[in-house]
């Protein structure tokens, strides 16, 4: 996990391995078996609830699976590729300084662009529509996003890399990256993609509320509002559809005195979302560099607290 974040801090996700990268390589396996899938049930209701969880059955076994078995492989040929190997899976788990650039340049955008190269640079790493967004919701959003996958893209998968290593790491993403793909309340995922969406909300219960706790600390050691960030995480952490997505979301706006979310358009159509935080402040692109902060200090607060039970355990155990 260590050497994994070590990686991620100093290389993030290079362009070249992005097409061996794991997250890809599932997307194309979630294609694959969604058009397998589609041409062997009814085209109703039921026939696409069933194919959708045979998918979300089918591609986090294989991916641990498969991940299992070449590590054993590879173990019992030269442990030391082993070990290379699941370090390497370990960092391709991980999301901290790709998540810190991505904002980042929305943040120099807002400061030294256009609103409209801002928007661009938003819509890089939101799903809602940009068009229209002001460069106080070009700002929220990129907030939003960051508190958000601090859960999905950094402290989940050191959760469960710390209780499975790389294979169960790995399975997260699967099941992260099959949410992300067809886990939407359209006509096209209504049912197929129901199943997909509640095995990732039971993913993401525990680490989501992990994930809050550590925005929270970290809020204290970078100097931010870690009180409000506990009132308002206590207050609003469930205003969201997702049993989840709130948790950090919370915590952020807590911290830095704003307030997050609320209606929002996606595919041209507006959702009527709750707001989360108090309105003390209008959302300003300082927060972009704040929240950034509060992420980086928080995957190291993360490792360390993971890797100190993952010890204390086999202290005990072993």
């Amino acid at each position: 996990m260590l050497a994994a974040l070590l990686l991620d801090f100093l290389l993030g996700d290079p362009e070249k391995l992005t097409r061996i990268h794991p997250v890809v390589l599932m997307g194309k396996g979630i294609q694959m078996l969604e058009r397998f899938l589609r041409g062997r049930f009814r085209k109703d209701a039921e026939g696409e609830f069933k194919a959708g969880v045979l998918l979300a059955i089918v591609l986090p076994a294989g991916t641990l699976a498969v991940t299992m078995t070449v590590l054993w492989i590879l173990n019992k040929i030269w442990m030391p590729a082993a070990v290379i190997v699941e370090i390497l899976w370990c960092w391709q788990t991980l999301a901290v300084k790709n998540l810190r650039d991505e904002a980042m340049r929305v943040y120099d955008r807002l400061k030294e662009g256009t609103i409209t190269e801002a928007r661009k640079a938003v819509a890089r790493i939101v799903g809602r529509d940009t068009e229209a967004l002001t460069e106080e919701g070009v700002t929220k959003a990129a907030v939003e996003t960051v508190a958000e996958n601090f859960s999905d893209g950094i402290a989940a998968p050191m959760l469960f890399m710390a209780v499975g290593g790389a294979p169960l790491a790995l399975c997260y993403k699967s099941i992260n990256t099959m949410d992300s793909m067809v886990g939407y309340k359209n006509d096209r995922y209504l049912y197929f993609g129901r199943a997909a969406a509640k095995l990732d909300d039971a993913a993401n219960y525990i680490p989501a509320r992990l994930a809050a706790l550590i925005l929270i600390v970290s809020a204290l050691l970078t100097g931010e509002n870690a009180r409000e960030a506990v009132r308002i995480w206590k207050r609003d952490r469930r205003k969201h559809a997702s049993p989840n997505s709130a948790q950090c979301e919370a915590a952020a706006a807590g911290a830095l005195g704003i307030q997050l979310a609320g209606p929002a358009s996606y595919f041209g159509r507006v959702h009527d979302k709750p707001y989360i935080g108090d309105p003390g402040r209008r959302a300003e692109p300082e927060d972009i560099r704040r929240i950034c902060r509060m992420e980086l200090v928080g995957s190291i607060v993360c490792a360390a607290v993971l890797c100190g039970l993952r010890l204390a355990v086999w202290c005990v155990f072993f």
